[in-house]
């Protein structure tokens, strides 16, 4: 028999998780996600200069970018859009506090920076899984790729696919823009076997959440997202 467990819960768990996971992907430098690319590649280059700016706050920065580049591209605007923002903002707080704590992590040998990012990305995959089963406002990312192919009337997966590819691309060219032609910041190898193997580890997540759990919302909130 399946265990109930609470939509609500399942996003708080959620945003922790993949905070963490993309903690543990960046500290061992081989290349964190095509996504967080860009707005990790930005921390990089401001925090040279403004040294309170952090990886969290790059994060819910860039997102604010791509929420008003979103509603420009709508031509419309919902307050629930606001929902995804906060998201964002909270993501990124906890992002920062999951960086001071693997920050402290040995992963002096190639074999525990392996592991670790390894784990990162499991760490990842679940986390999405877990925001894919609640109706709580995701991120600006997801918000973006869902507006769009509905407006459209595109399908999601292939906007994903080209989001990622375009998330891809600006990280690169962020990388040779700040740091010379050639260098390669944030978009790694490790970059290239997350694209690969990402996919497969998030429905790997999601059959075996909904193979042991039932998830339900435990107060009343749906409507308002």
């Amino acid at each position: 028999m399946k265990r109930t467990f609470s939509t609500e819960l399942s996003y708080v768990i959620g945003i922790v998780i993949l905070a963490l996971g993309v903690a543990f992907m960046e500290k061992p430098d081989f290349g964190v996600s095509m996504v967080v690319a860009p707005a990790y590649i930005l921390h990089l280059k401001i925090s040279q200069t403004y040294s309170f700016f952090t990886f969290g706050m790059a994060e819910y920065t860039l997102q604010a970018v791509v929420l008003i580049i979103m509603i420009i591209v709508l031509r419309r605007f919902k307050v629930s859009y606001l929902f995804s923002f906060l998201t964002a903002v909270i993501y990124g707080l906890i992002l920062d506090q999951c960086m001071v704590l693997v920050s402290h992590i040995n992963m002096d040998t190639m074999a525990l920076r392996i592991l670790y990012y390894l784990i990162g990305m499991l760490l990842c995959s679940m986390g999405i899984s877990l925001l894919f089963h609640t109706y709580i406002a995701p991120e600006v990312y997801e918000l973006f790729v869902k507006e769009i192919s509905a407006k459209y009337r595109w399908n999601i997966h292939h906007v994903k696919t080209c989001y990622d590819i375009c998330s891809c691309l600006v990280g690169v060219v962020l990388s040779f823009i700040f740091f010379g032609f050639g260098v390669f910041r944030g978009v790694k190898l490790g970059t290239i076997i997350c694209a690969l193997i990402n996919g497969t580890l998030i429905g790997f997540c999601s059959k075996f959440l909904e193979k042991h759990f039932e998830f339900k919302d435990t107060f009343q909130l749906r409507k308002y997202f």
